[in-house]
């Protein structure tokens, strides 16, 4: 069966410029580095020329890297290049900061520009956390700008977490989530510690903690941020009523999105395809993509596999819209539902929250 070919709701764009590299990150990123910032605006806008179809898109999404740690001239630019993207009525359109980066003139800047989310990378509060993980964070700083932007008039903040340090124990994740949630940020997006290849943790071949023990901190950033109102909308993110991300949705219902810059991924059409992690290429124009062309049944997988990283799960109903079929008739799932690895309520199969974390043996096992 042929795909049929969807319009693209949403944009990211990558800006690879760090300040410093953190010892985890395997991220597309390089150091900053002014000689090159000019010459790349230049190709991603050559990029965005050649390839956006003038859609309106209801997100927009500039991450890294750190787009923060650009200047002011530089921000300019940047903005300028991306004006040509229409925007639809309610859009979304989000900036990644570090605080050690940030200023209230560079918040201005984002407002003068349409920018309404903004996405702080705090990670951890931990002195000595931060000093593993090649980090500063100044907190009187922090509670400044979220200052400086709330007067702005941004209302829409999210502030990353880290945990699962082999170096930290619980009560260090504690007191990281008592200082986030005394910014009253609407979102908050959590990342358990993984030690990939390409950073510096694994060549310094650093252990991580026990399952039991992320386990136990997963749990406890659950129980403590849905006290606090939060809705653990999706595997790894909890929201204010009505401050869900976006565009992060727009990956997890497996619409399409374009993706510019350097490593930027994108699904076009029936076409999924990552752009050339090589700074030295990119900044030449030789933008070798990796191209996977995507069928009716794969398709069908990823409308699965991303729908239930979300405490909605994949509606039924829709999927049937969707593909012309049932779930049921492409992947069986009456063993999973018998076993309460998943469950169905109002037409909408899920997996249970206390699933969640051994969520993907339950999609090998929906693969299979």
């Amino acid at each position: 069966m042929a795909v049929v070919k969807r319009e693209s709701n949403s944009c990211y764009i990558h800006i690879p410029f760090c300040n410093n590299i953190c010892t985890y990150c395997d991220f597309c990123k390089v150091l900053y580095n002014s000689n090159f910032i000019k010459k790349y605006l230049a190709k991603l806008s050559e990029e965005i020329k050649a390839t956006y179809q003038k859609e309106a898109l209801k997100t927009i999404y500039i991450g890294g890297g750190t787009p923060s740690s650009l200047n002011i001239e530089e921000l300019e630019m940047l903005f300028e290049i991306i004006s040509c993207l229409k925007k639809d009525t309610a859009y979304e359109f989000t900036i990644e900061c570090n605080f050690d980066s940030i200023t209230p003139e560079k918040l201005a800047l984002f407002k003068k520009y349409g920018v309404n989310r903004l996405s702080f990378g705090i990670e951890t509060t931990n002195p000595l956390s931060l000093q593993k993980l090649n980090r500063s964070l100044d907190l009187k700083a922090v509670r400044k700008i979220i200052t400086s932007a709330r007067e702005l008039g941004f209302n829409n903040i999210n502030v990353d977490l880290m945990y699962a340090f082999p170096f930290a124990d619980i009560t260090i994740l504690k007191k990281d989530l008592d200082f986030i949630l005394s910014l009253k940020v609407e979102h908050i997006s959590t990342y358990s510690l993984m030690i990939s290849p390409h950073t510096q943790f694994y060549i310094d071949d650093l252990k991580p903690i026990s399952e039991e023990e992320d386990l136990e901190m997963y749990n406890y950033i659950h129980t403590v941020l849905t006290k606090q109102g939060y809705e653990h909308y999706e595997v790894s993110n909890f929201a204010k009523k009505g401050y869900q991300s976006k565009h992060n949705l727009t990956y997890w219902h497996n619409e399409r999105y374009y993706g510019f810059g350097l490593g930027a991924s994108s699904y076009i059409n029936n076409i999924r395809s990552t752009n050339t992690m090589s700074l030295t290429n990119y900044l030449k124009g030789n933008n070798t993509k990796t191209n996977e062309e995507i069928n009716t049944l794969d398709e069908m997988s990823y409308e699965l596999i991303l729908g239930l990283r979300l405490n909605t799960g994949v509606n039924l109903n829709h999927f049937k819209q969707k593909f012309g079929c049932e779930l049921a008739t492409v992947f069986p799932y009456q063993d999973l539902l018998k076993d309460k690895k998943i469950v169905c309520s109002h037409n909408n199969l899920m997996i249970p929250f206390e699933k969640w974390y051994i969520m993907n043996n339950i999609l090998i096992n929906f693969m299979r």
